[in-house]
């Protein structure tokens, strides 16, 4: 998260994939109040138009509207008062440098523990109108990967199973039945996550291996293994990255119940 300018008093919520035109950025901009907060999720997603007007906003407080088109056009500056950007991303490393350089402070955000998830998940239980026990929410925020948006999306998954299954009542026997329909494991890892450290553990002797080729083995673009799989797995200590590819940790060999091999040197 990236915050500059001055602390506001109201907040305006937009995305960056909402933002596909400067015009789409000057009404959003245009409607600002003095002291307002300006909240851009995905900003890494601005189009390159609305990210140059978007400049001249936060160092000049000033925006140029276009009016007509062609030889005609006419550009009025608009003047802006004071506000807060705030922007959110992922994926910081494709931010412009630009772009990121204006901002006057930058924030990262931890991964939350499993105690805060399990409040972000009874909250969302009761917004649903469907409480849940303490065990239950513990058991879905233990499996979340620390982050709220798996929490709500497990917890809804849950209360599905709960409704059509089980009892109705979100209990610790209905959110171990539906995580375990869902092919959640205690760790949080998925199928595709499992089926990544399978084949590196068991077709390929425990790596390293290519990313393209594990892709290939497990039925799934490069991307996505890169993009959804990997980052956790990296994170948590089942796989590491080297100059020679994919490789398995030995905590991925005991995730899946197996035995590390002996004469394995990349780990010592």
């Amino acid at each position: 998260m990236i915050i500059a300018a001055e602390m506001g008093t109201s907040l305006r919520l937009t995305s960056g994939p909402a933002i596909q035109h400067a015009g789409d950025l000057a009404a959003i901009l245009s409607g600002l109040q003095e002291g307002d907060v300006l909240f851009i999720d995905e900003i890494h997603r601005l189009a390159r138009t609305a990210e140059e007007m978007l400049y001249l906003a936060m160092e000049d407080y000033r925006v140029d509207v276009i009016v007509g088109k062609g030889p005609g056009a006419t550009s009025i500056p608009l003047t802006l008062p004071p506000f807060t950007v705030v922007g959110a991303t992922t994926r910081s490393g494709l931010l412009p440098a630009p772009l990121r350089d204006r901002f006057g402070f930058t924030a990262h955000l931890e991964y939350y523990e499993t105690d805060e998830l399990e409040s972000v998940v009874t909250r969302s239980a009761e917004l649903l109108g469907a409480p849940i026990a303490a065990s239950a929410a513990h058991e879905i925020a233990s499996r979340s990967r620390g982050t709220p948006r798996i929490a709500n999306r497990l917890l809804r998954r849950v209360l599905d199973y709960a409704q059509v299954r089980g009892s109705g009542s979100l209990d610790l026997e209905a959110a171990k039945g539906a995580l375990t329909l869902f092919e959640v494991d205690p760790l949080g890892l998925d199928r595709l996550d499992r089926a990544v450290l399978d084949a590196v553990c068991r077709r390929f002797a425990g790596g390293p291996v290519g990313l393209t080729t594990l892709a290939v083995t497990v039925g799934e673009e490069a991307e996505t293994v890169e993009t959804v799989a990997e980052p956790y797995l990296v994170r948590e200590g089942f796989l590491v990255r080297t100059n020679r590819g994919r490789a398995a940790t030995p905590k991925a060999w005991t995730h899946l119940g197996l035995t590390p091999p002996p004469d394995s040197t990349l780990f010592g």
